[in-house]
This record gives C-alpha cells, structure tokens and sequence, in this order.
C-alpha cells in the first residue's frame, strides 16, 4: 500500500529522496562527508525497494544534469579563456589518465573473467559518462554492459569523493599556476609619501596589481587618479594584495600613523559598496565603466566582489550582474552612482529566462549532434557534455549587445544546486533495482574491485602529473572532477574551499573527457 502511494507520487518520492540525502550527506566518514552524492546513495536503498519507482524519471534526471552543467559552463568560461595555458598540460594528463584506465579495466577484467560487454559499461559508470549510450551501441551483451554500468557507477563516486577530500585543502608550491583571487586576499594601508611620483608611475598600478583611492593634499581629502601627482607629505590609500601593496609601499614612502587611517575621514569623501543591476553595464568591461566613473561621478572603483571572492578592480574583469562593486568617490555623488550602478537586489533576483532558455536550448542542440566515426559509431556530447560546452562558451563572451547570457550569482547557485540534487535523486532511484541485485553477486565485487583499481590509477597519473608540472592541489581537485565527470564530485569540491580555479579546471576537462570516453569505449570492445 505504501509503495503504491510512492509510485502513484513520484515527485513526492524524489522530494523525501532529496531531504533524506541532504541528512546523510552532513554525515563524516573521517575527513570526508559525502554532500551531494548522499541523494544518489538514498536514491539507490529507495529504487531498489520497488523497480516502479524509478520508471519515467528520464526527463526529471535530464533537466537536472542540464542545468547543473550549463551554470557551471557560465561559471568556467569567464576564466577559461585566461586560464588556458595553464590548462593544456591537464588536457594531455586528462587524455592520459583515461587511457590508462582503459588499458587497466581490460587487464584487471580479464584477470578476473570479465567479458568485454561488461568493461565497456563498468567503464562509462565509473567515469559518469554519456558514453554508455555508445557502449550499449557496440556492446555484444547490452544486458551484461548496464550491470557493469549500474554497479561502478557509486562505485566510481565514492572513490572520487575520497581523493578530493584528500587533495582539495591540500597546500603545494604549484609555481606554475596563479593564486586564488580568494586565496590572495586584498588589504588596504594608508601611505605617508617620502618620495614624490606621478601615480601612473606607482609599481604595480600600470599592470593593475594595486589601486589608489583616498587622497590627502595639504590636508584636503580627495579622490587620487593615474593623472595626480604625489608630493611629499601627501597620503594615499593603496589597495591590493598584501605583497604588491609592500612593494608600492617602499617605492612611496612608509605606512601612515594607524589614526591617520585615510578611510575615517567620510565627510567630503566616502566609500561604499554598490550592487551591480543595471544590465547595460553587465558584460562590460571595469575599464570603460571606470572611465565613466571617473568622469561623471569623480570616483574611482577599487574592489569588485563575487560570490565570496573580492577582486582587485583591475581593468580585464567582466563585470556580471550581483557583482558588487567598492567605489570611492565625493560623499554628494552617491545618489547619483546608485542610480549608475542599478544597486537593487530584487533586480539581481529575477532571472532572464529568454537568455536561460535559448542559452540551454543551444547546449542541448549540441549535444544532439552525431559525428559519424569509423565502424558506423557516432560520437554524441549529449545532454551534459553540450550544455557545459555552450555554456563555456556564452560565459566567456558575456553578452550580445542587449542579450546577457551571465546569471545572477544567487540565481546561478541556486539553479546549480537544484539540478544536481534532482539528477543524483533520479539516478539513485532508477539505478537502485539494478544495482542491488548485482552489487553482492561475485560479479558485481569483480566489478566493483576493477572499476576502483583503475580510477585510483588514473586518478594517481592525473594528480601526480599536475603537481610535476606545478599546478595548484585546488585547479588539480577541479580537473579530476572534470575527469571522472560526475557532478557530485564538482559540488563537493566547492564545498571544501573557495576556489575559483576549481570551476575552471572542471569546464577544460569535461567535454575533452567526454569525447575520449566514448572513443575508449568503443576500442575497448576491440581488446
């Protein structure tokens, strides 16, 4: 009677799945709490008492997987593009890793009396992939490669949660990688000028590593400009990282008495942080609004902060829609920036939703797309891989004149969170029944044990190559989420530290990844 309520309420059973998951993930196993991944285990007890209840929920998992990968496309491509460089050596660790584990499944199977069919599909489940659709195309024993497929895949998850919650914190030289704008930190110090200097000619202020903003000028508070002249005796406010702010510091002068901190001095002068709303500044560039700053309202901006990262304003920032904005600038022109700025929160709140639809129609479409391969196997992106590319690619290009394709950061969150725990909440319900009558069969220990093997050697050639060739533990963390492809992995991840390198490290591997498993997938039949 019970399980007929559930089936005859389907959306109910996945609500109480989401809440469920949501306690177990708090849970700590040592150093590790499973997060978002705790809706996929309760998913998998729930499916597995009545295989009616995971009927139908395709369209529920896709949505999910959709939105999830194409606010984190949003998100990696406005760094991506910069971070590129860095990224290419993960690229080829990422290509590497996979083969490896392609090369390690086949051997370990066949150690274990493994047929192919199942290596194909234990393969496209420990690695999340969309390349079971390719695996089932090619598969002798379409049956045999959805055991392999239903039984790795938590398999492959609770692995994956293991090592990031064991690399994700984790501090390394990474010399070829460039601190976390979080990590970094700002701070501001009040300097006393001994050695007078044009501020265009300040270290650090041409390259955009510090900021100047208050201005005492014989005893008069001002707003500084790259134009201003520094004398002896005046002082400035410089903003920055704490090494660069050092190095404009001696080249100046020394640090100011702590009671001639410039900031207490709001009477003709004064800062304030603006919320960014008005859509025609979205998109643009902090250069040419700071321009307009500059000339109408004699400010100048300081910090941008985002989500929980506060930016250096330098002039190569984006500025998106939430962005909240420090300004400085004379104490009766803050209505007027106000009125610049947009600075309303129930504007940021709404969301554009032809922006959101055409954005994800996009991805879908080219996700869709078949390229016929030798042997008549097509390679699809599908439902993950194509929104997360499009995604990228809208985020880095921001706008099309009147057309935002950036979100709302809240709104972004928000959309992310909901679409991963509706598609581990599907997917554990529709898996459960599969899963459960495998997973404590000798089989299904076979490959449990074979798909564990293989992603920790993987998993080892990917990290141990990252910090060979110096990059950070936290880009490391993002680009073996990328590599194994599970969302899960991405969400945990940016639960532990914030980290934008994270997202972006996640967005280069993704969709390479996916390509090179549902090209693997179909060699593997070959072995």
């Amino acid at each position: 009677m019970f399980f007929n309520f559930l089936v005859a309420h389907r959306l109910l059973t996945i609500m109480l799945v989401v809440a469920a998951g949501a306690l177990v993930g708090r849970v700590r196993f040592g150093a590790m709490r499973l997060g978002a991944a705790g809706a996929l285990l309760v998913g998998l007890a729930v499916g597995a008492l009545d295989p009616r209840l995971g009927q139908d929920l395709d369209l529920l998992k896709t949505l999910g997987v959709v939105l999830f990968c194409y606010t984190v496309g949003l998100t990696a491509g406005n760094t991506f593009r910069s971070d590129l460089r860095r990224q290419w050596p993960l690229m080829f660790l990422g290509i590497g890793g996979l083969g490896i584990m392609a090369g390690a499944a086949v051997i370990f199977a066949r150690w274990g009396g493994l047929e192919p069919s199942y290596v194909t599909g234990l393969y496209a489940g420990t690695l999340t992939s969309p390349a079971i659709a390719a695996a089932l195309q090619v598969s002798a024993s379409p049956a045999q490669t959805l055991v392999g497929y239903s039984v790795s895949y938590p398999v492959g998850v609770l692995v994956a949660l293991f090592f990031v919650s064991l690399l994700t914190k984790r501090r390394w030289p990474g010399k070829r990688d460039v601190p976390s704008l979080a990590e970094a930190g700002l701070t501001a110090t009040s300097v006393l000028v001994e050695n007078p200097s044009l501020i265009a000619n300040v270290p650090g202020f041409s390259d955009g590593r510090v900021r100047m903003s208050y201005l005492r000028h014989e005893g008069e508070i001002g707003v500084a400009s790259p134009r201003t002249q520094l004398e002896r005796g005046d002082e400035v406010l410089l903003v920055g990282n704490p090494a660069d702010v050092a190095v404009a510091l001696r080249a100046l002068g020394r640090e100011s008495a702590p009671e001639r901190d410039l900031t207490n001095y709001r009477r003709n002068v004064d800062f304030r942080r603006f919320i960014l709303s008005n859509p025609k500044l979205a998109g643009r560039k902090l250069k040419y609004v700071r321009e307009e700053v500059r000339n109408h309202l004699g400010g100048v901006v300081t910090r941008v902060r985002r989500r929980d990262l506060d930016m250096l304003g330098n002039d190569d920032v984006v500025l998106q829609l939430g962005d909240r904005l420090l300004v400085v600038l004379p104490s009766k022109n803050l209505g007027e920036a106000a009125d610049f700025f947009g600075d309303s929160e129930a504007r940021i709140s709404s969301i554009d939703a032809f922006s959101l639809g055409l954005g994800v129609s996009l991805g879908l479409l080219a996700g869709s797309v078949h390229l016929p391969l030798p042997g008549g196997i097509s390679l699809t992106l599908g439902s993950a891989a194509g929104p997360l590319l499009v995604g990228m690619i809208l985020g880095g290009i921001h706008r099309v004149k009147s057309l935002h394709w950036d979100l709302p950061h809240s709104t972004n969150s928000v959309l992310r969170q909901t679409g991963i725990l509706m598609f581990l909440a599907c997917l554990g319900i529709s898996s459960g029944p599969a899963f459960v009558s495998q997973a404590f069969s000798k089989t299904g220990l076979v490959i449990a044990l074979v798909s564990a093997g293989a992603l920790v050697l993987g998993a080892a050639f990917l990290i141990i190559g990252a910090y060979l060739v110096g990059l950070s533990a936290q880009r490391s963390s993002g680009a073996f989420a990328g590599f194994v492809g599970q969302p899960a992995i991405l969400s945990y991840a940016n639960s532990l530290v914030n980290d934008e390198r994270i997202d972006s490290a996640y967005g280069a591997l993704f969709a390479l990844g996916t390509i090179v498993k549902i090209v693997a997938v179909q060699v593997i039949v070959l072995l």
